[in-house]
């Protein structure tokens, strides 16, 4: 029998993707220490947007409304550098190059970046060339503070393209090409989505909008009506079991899934024995003020038992990740067939757990209940699997979640606390 692990890829079409929205922005990742300043960014500007690898084939649809090229530690000439067709992706929808996306963009259409004479890193002044009207400028100052992280520079752009801006050091800072059939390709060898660019969410804002015509329409409420419809069509008559931390991720995950189908979500809640003071009583009264369907397990004395005497840090994260599983199996075989696991997995998890440097792809542990006994075959319900934490938390918010389960501050997992205080 498959453990959950092993079918996560099977199950993929039935998992809740955001991709009912209806529209989306796709970001390129070439492996930047920004590209997620850029998904939070485009999603601050209330855009449905998903980063992807950028090796993966692209799905061209009516709800793809444009494309960002992220930055990346490579260079563009480098033997091994990350390569895409841009020609073929500026031929179908707006692009917009940022820093090395900038670059690949330049060089693929015949222009030519070389080495800089030395690493540009830190605020630059960005003057814009006679071009405050353009659509990706507007409303931004003739001089405006830009951040830059870059060792190579364009020195020529490609026949047919046009010079938007420089800066003190850098010849071209902004360039833009429109094809026969009105597309608009940008490029920006500054990072608009860093705090230090002063005006880049406007930019960044200006692209979705006056370049690729987006709604911005995708609010929490949006989210959320969007997604219970979603989940009950996933789920149907079925019943979903999941373990609750009191968190934020899972309580929320926990309350879309109950929306939808109310009595048939069976949480578990295990009181582990290092949770704050209280907290366990005041979390079940929580869970029963939101209607959620939920067990409190009293573990305390399991967990003080099995770790009686334990003192490598190793050893202990098994006892518990066991101490764990054991609970969870347990009370799982109390209810009759279950056939989903509903899980509070993030966007963050998700993107971290694949490479950009090649197609190999590792699911983080943390948010999963992994190792879970091969009789347990279930498909996954991951409501959340494409939100970024504060989104989780203006959801909550939009859920009826109280503030304060929202906002207090994280507590540290039972592993960590176990190897702190060397218990």
């Amino acid at each position: 029998m498959a453990t959950v692990f092993s079918v996560i890829f099977k199950q993929l079409k039935l998992i809740i993707f955001v991709a009912i929205m209806t529209e989306k922005i796709l970001i390129l990742d070439f492996g930047s220490q920004y590209t997620q300043l850029i998904a939070r960014a485009v999603r601050e500007a209330n855009v449905y947007c998903e980063i992807t690898p950028y090796f993966k084939e692209i799905e061209y649809s009516s709800t793809l409304k444009g494309i960002i090229l992220s930055g990346s530690p490579f260079s563009v000439n480098e033997e091994k550098a990350p390569q895409v067709d841009v020609k073929t992706m500026a031929a179908k929808l707006p692009v917009l190059g940022v820093c090395y996306g900038a670059q690949l963009t330049a060089k693929a259409f015949g222009g030519r970046v070389d080495k800089s004479e030395k690493r540009e890193y830190g605020r630059a002044s960005l003057t814009i060339e006679n071009h405050e009207d353009d659509a990706l400028f507007q409303n931004i100052s003739t001089q405006s503070q830009v951040w830059m992280s870059h060792s190579d520079t364009i020195k020529e752009l490609p026949v047919g393209f046009e010079l938007l801006g420089t800066t003190e050091s850098i010849p071209v800072a902004a360039f833009k090409r429109m094809n026969d059939e009105g597309c608009a390709l940008y490029g920006l060898q500054f990072h608009p989505e860093v705090y230090h660019s002063t005006e880049g969410k406007t930019i960044l804002s200006n692209f979705l909008v006056n370049v690729c015509g987006c709604l911005q329409d995708w609010t929490p409420a949006h989210f959320v009506s969007d997604t219970v419809e979603a989940l009950k069509k996933q789920i149907g008559n079925r019943k979903v079991i999941m373990a609750l931390s009191g968190g934020v991720d899972s309580t929320v995950a926990a309350t879309l899934i109950h929306k939808a189908i109310g009595k048939n979500l069976y949480g578990i809640f295990v009181d582990n024995g290092v949770l704050r003071k209280n907290e366990f009583e005041q979390v079940i009264e929580t869970y029963n003020t939101l209607g959620l369907n939920v067990t409190g397990i009293d573990a305390k004395q399991l967990f003080y038992d099995r770790l009686d005497g334990k003192s490598d840090p190793e050893e202990k994260r098994k006892i518990i990740g066991g101490s764990f599983i054991d609970i969870f199996d347990r009370e799982a075989k109390k209810v009759e067939g279950v056939e989903l696991l509903g899980q509070g997995t993030i966007y963050p998890d998700v993107i971290e757990s694949v490479s950009v440097h090649g197609p190999s792809v590792t699911i983080k542990s943390h948010h999963n209940v992994g190792g879970l006994p091969d009789t347990m075959k279930l498909e996954l319900v991951e409501p959340l699997r494409y939100l970024f934490k504060d989104e989780v938390r203006k959801v909550g918010l939009e859920l009826g979640i109280p503030y304060d389960l929202l906002y207090r501050h994280p507590f540290p997992g039972l592993a960590w606390q176990l190897e702190f205080w060397e218990i």
